[in-house]
């Protein structure tokens, strides 16, 4: 990933600790600005399923409505394991509030 680093005053959230400095990079693109689009190219193995996860629980977490949020994979199995990693992460952050995840990542 090719992403211009943010200034030195910007710190993770603790539930992004888990990732690597290019996903967090990745996962908070565009916060606090209009976002330009990103494309993640990444080999077997390096976290493009983990990346896109926290991106999605993000950007609910940050406000964004998970019914306005379109996320495809390849098929039931990989759309079924994403719902679930986005459900975990955004209920680590907002606790109950996330029960309206679950019905919208359906």
């Amino acid at each position: 990933m090719n992403i211009a680093a943010p200034d030195s005053s910007f710190e993770a959230p603790a539930y992004l600790a888990r990732l690597n400095d290019e996903q967090r990079l990745a996962v908070v693109h565009g916060d606090g600005k209009v976002a330009t689009p990103l494309l993640v190219i990444a080999g077997a193995g390096s976290g493009k399923t983990n990346t896109l996860a926290h991106r999605v629980a993000h950007l609910i977490v940050k406000g964004a409505d998970p019914r306005r949020i379109l996320l495809m994979t390849f098929s039931r199995r990989a759309a079924s394991e994403m719902a679930k990693r986005v459900e975990r992460i955004a209920g680590e952050v907002l606790g109950r509030d996330a029960a309206i995840i679950a019905d919208a990542l359906a």
